[in-house]
């Protein structure tokens, strides 16, 4: 890989992987790895999900890209279908290349509406890779929750706490990240997030869900946001819904789109709208609900979580914490995380390694005797630390 710059900030430890199958990656030597991190959220059905690429091969045949004056059929159905699982129906999509995208237009739409220009989101949430999003120094109100955390009214926020009452009232939109936490898996109290919906919507502002991680079933509920029972204006989706595939959506509520008849707006990218990626998306929702996966990974997923956080010693584990598919393993610190992560992966086994946390968000379809697997050597691995 000396012609390729690796700036990502992780260390390339398997450079030549030559085949995949589901939650399996093979090396050229034939070793054989249990993805538990799905690439990087991406793989909700696994890889070279057959469906997903039968697809992918139709719409090859048929047209793969347009320019903003035609289009194909598949680009209307697939909206429709992304409007039906996130309760937006009557509302409309654009169909983008990256979860940062889908995230972008959304915001761009908010300021555009509210007229304001001061975004809002809490601490420690990730919004991706755009200097708008990571540079928060100028027009941004960033609430940092960590003291709600202990709070004794922390399963009923109340409204005249004095952090709430410091929310400027110019906010354009709330742009909430429903458990991701920048990867590190932390779920705002539901009392608190309705409580700051309810106080920027009363001044005017959006409601974003940043559903590029959270959402597709993650959790094990279509979106995130599901769980905090809030309706967003808006709605960011990536990763999941292309299955490995560079598609994202900006879905939008009835409401909104009849604001924007009102006061026309322009957005315009290279690979908006494109017939490849909405039959993608189309595919991934089609295959979640004939598969009945998002109900899957509620129960799989509990019974995973439960059988982590029985490995949980407060020294080497020291908590174990999840929703879906979507868990976070808290270790003693990173020297203890990095050796354990060596061993994971010499016995076959791919996390995300946050130093001191795992981060295990497999595909929606992994094979339970895998997770199994997994989890017994885990424990292994413990016992020798």
């Amino acid at each position: 890989m000396s012609s390729v710059l690796n700036c990502t900030g992780h260390e390339l430890r398997i450079q030549d992987v030559v085949r995949s199958d589901g939650a399996q990656l093979f090396d050229a030597a034939g070793k054989r790895y249990i993805d538990l991190e799905s690439g990087v959220w991406c793989t909700s059905l696994g890889h070279g999900d057959a469906r997903v690429n039968g697809a992918i091969k139709r719409q090859i045949d048929s047209i793969a890209h347009v320019g903003f004056c035609y289009s194909n059929d598949v680009v209307e159905d697939a909206a429709r279908s992304v409007l039906s699982v996130s309760g937006l129906t009557g509302g409309k999509c654009v169909f983008l290349s990256s979860g940062s995208e889908a995230i972008e237009l959304a915001r761009r739409i908010s300021r555009h509406l509210t007229k304001k220009h001061r975004s809002m989101t809490l601490h420690d949430s990730y919004l991706g890779s755009y200097s708008s999003f990571t540079d928060r120094s100028r027009n941004w109100f960033v609430f940092d929750w960590k003291v709600c955390t202990t709070c004794r009214h922390n399963d009923g926020c109340r409204k005249d706490c004095e952090q709430l009452q410091n929310i400027p009232d110019d906010i354009s939109e709330f742009i909430f990240e429903p458990g991701s936490s920048s990867g590190f898996v932390r779920f705002p109290p539901a009392s608190m997030i309705r409580n700051l919906v309810e106080i920027v919507r009363s001044n005017g502002a959006k409601v974003i869900a940043n559903e590029v991680t959270t959402g597709i079933g993650r959790t094990g509920r279509w979106f995130g946001h599901d769980h905090y029972e809030i309706e967003p204006d808006l709605i960011a989706i990536g990763k999941g819904i292309g299955n490995g595939y560079p598609v994202s959506v900006t879905a939008m509520t009835a409401h909104t789109t009849a604001q924007l008849a009102d006061k026309p707006f322009k957005y315009m990218q290279s690979h908006q709208n494109d017939p490849l990626g909405a039959a993608v998306a189309r595919e991934v929702i089609r295959t979640i609900v004939g598969n009945d996966l998002i109900k899957r990974a509620e129960l799989v997923g509990a019974t995973l979580l439960a059988e982590l956080q029985e490995l949980v010693d407060g020294d080497t584990i020291v908590d174990v914490r999840g929703r879906g598919f979507m868990i976070a393993v808290e270790l003693r610190d990173r020297a203890t995380g990095d050796h354990i992560y060596d061993e994971l992966l010499d016995s076959g086994y791919i996390v995300c390694n946050r130093g001191s946390l795992f981060r295990i968000d497999p595909p929606l379809t992994i094979d339970e005797a895998d997770l199994r697997s997994f989890t017994r050597s885990l424990s292994e691995i413990v016992r020798r630390h």
